[in-house]
């Protein structure tokens, strides 16, 4: 499938963003490199040791700033090779805003954005 193809098949654009981020299960955590997000989700690197429970969720916290965090509930839904594909099972208020705010940057047009947000509510 060419990259145009599989961009229409895409419900949700993925965002490239570099910014710290941990997951947590219990008492267990992993620095990990994102390779994009979107608002169903994340892609990662498969951190070196890894060994999350895929039965079980995870917490995902993606550093923008300081004082400024994405933390979202998330559910393991594949792993490939050296990724992890996440999907978003649970995101508060603020950090949803930061998300939006994240997209509507990278979109560069609102009117993509709020097609985004009304597949996300439908889905949600």
């Amino acid at each position: 499938m060419s990259d145009s193809a599989s961009e229409e098949r895409r419900r949700f654009r993925r965002i490239d963003f570099d910014a710290r981020i941990h997951l947590f299960q219990g008492e267990r955590s992993w620095p990990v490199e994102l390779y994009d997000m979107s608002f169903k989700g994340l892609l990662v690197e498969c951190p070196p040791g890894w060994d999350g429970d895929p039965e079980q969720p995870f917490i995902a916290d993606i550093e923008l700033s300081e004082d400024a965090h994405i933390q979202m509930e998330v559910q393991l839904a594949r792993q490939q090779e050296d990724q992890l594909g996440f999907v978003c099972r649970h995101i508060d208020l603020d950090s949803m805003m930061h998300l939006r705010r994240l997209v509507e940057l990278n979109l560069g047009d609102e009117r993509l954005l709020e097609r985004e947000l009304s597949i996300f509510g439908q889905e949600s």
